[in-house]
């Protein structure tokens, strides 16, 4: 092929701009990574095949390499000549030092240049819907971790988010309401060393900020929770203003602090009710099987019955999806029924299976100083930057 052929056809002259226009000669010898300007079906596959021998060439639109979504306007069209086509456009050899891989879809795992899947990446939604929206609220954040359902990750989520939070910068109080006492243990904080724990705090007037206890992580505090919080329950029926304790305690301690994370208790009694009624959001951990998505709307109802009597500002703003495995189909329905109706509330993040998640309490930490390099560290560090309205 003659070199006026080759400038003709856009190959070898330069890389075309999707006006027609060409911008210099490429250094890697001529060769184009970009659509050539001409309308699908022109050209000769011979001189395609000639100047890039190593690369596919598609014959027509559907086969394509790099699909261009119509909705964008770039599709290439007979009655305009200058727009891209997208019948020629072929992606550069992964050998090549000029060439640029494709970003991943979103919601993807991203992949190494073998195309396997990367072992350090978090898993991602299977959905390949949008990250989730920055929520907006401005700081600080009261966010009430609740799900009547047991076993599905709030104690998990509240200690390693928070450490994670933490991490990042961020001044994070996590309040333990659990009467089993899993966050205050999961912190290292042994029950012999406080004298006050948020029993005190609800049922004594006690001070909220005497109540807080540093953990061996910067920036991460806890207010711990003994099996005395049990009675609170009953304790609490003949209270005056009893929905409201824990909101009043917080009101105190609140400037200190980022993020308040409360790890509520596996049902819908007062002490959840005084979660709910002291926090500005929800946020609900689901576990990837059928049991997880029963109760959910009995939560919502509540959640509904506290923001129109006692907190008007309260909603669902985070959902997140744990114990997620992959090798089953049964996870991937539940995530994509919970992603269907809840939309961009659920997070783009999805926290895995892992024997580590499970190993880190029994240590007294969290899982990012327990194995910072695992799967599950990973993941909450992710979800982490996406709950704070940061880069996931």
């Amino acid at each position: 092929m003659t070199a006026s052929e080759r400038v003709a056809s856009g190959v070898g002259a330069g890389r075309s701009t999707p006006t027609g226009e060409t911008t210099g000669a490429e250094p890697d010898g001529g060769r184009s990574d970009a659509a050539t300007g001409a309308p699908s079906g022109t050209g000769s596959e011979s001189d395609e095949a000639e100047a890039r021998p190593d690369t596919a060439v598609a014959k027509d639109a559907g086969e394509s390499e790099v699909s261009v979504p119509a909705e964008e306007g770039v599709r290439g069209s007979a009655d305009d000549p200058t727009a891209t086509s997208p019948g020629v456009v072929a992606a550069e050899p992964s050998t090549s030092p000029t060439s640029e891989a494709p970003a991943p879809a979103e919601g993807t795992a991203s992949t190494t240049s073998t195309g396997q899947p990367d072992e350090a990446e978090p898993v991602a939604a299977p959905t390949g819907r949008q990250p989730q929206a920055a929520s907006g609220n401005p700081l600080p954040r009261v966010l009430a971790v609740a799900n009547q359902k047991g076993g599905v990750g709030k104690t998990t989520t509240s200690v390693n988010l928070g450490a994670a939070l933490a991490e990042l910068g961020y001044r994070v109080l996590v309040i333990d309401l659990d009467p089993q006492g899993n966050a205050t243990t999961g912190l290292g904080i042994d029950a012999r060393n406080f004298e006050l724990s948020m029993y005190d705090v609800l049922m004594r007037d006690s001070s909220l900020e005497d109540c807080v206890e540093p953990t061996s992580m910067k920036n991460l505090f806890v207010a711990p929770a003994t099996i005395a919080l049990a009675g609170a329950e009953i304790e609490l029926v003949p209270a005056f203003s009893r929905e409201l304790k824990l909101k009043r305690a917080i009101e105190t301690v609140i400037d200190d602090f980022d993020f308040v994370l409360i790890d509520c208790p596996p049902s819908l009694g007062l002490i959840t009710v005084n979660a709910l009624a002291a926090a500005d959001e929800v946020l609900v951990p689901i576990q990837c099987e059928y049991y997880a998505l029963e109760g959910l709307s009995q939560l919502m109802r509540n959640v509904h019955l506290v923001a129109s009597n006692l907190n008007p500002r309260l909603d669902i703003s985070t959902i997140v999806l744990t114990m997620y495995d992959a090798r089953t189909k049964l996870a991937d329905q539940v995530a994509t029924e919970v992603r269907d109706h809840f939309g961009n509330k659920v997070c783009r993040i999805v926290i895995p299976r892992t024997v580590r998640l499970s190993e880190a309490p029994s240590f007294g930490q969290p899982i990012t100083a327990f194995d910072p390099a695992s799967r599950g560290a990973i993941a909450y560090r992710e979800l982490a930057k996406e709950v704070s309205g940061g880069t996931s």
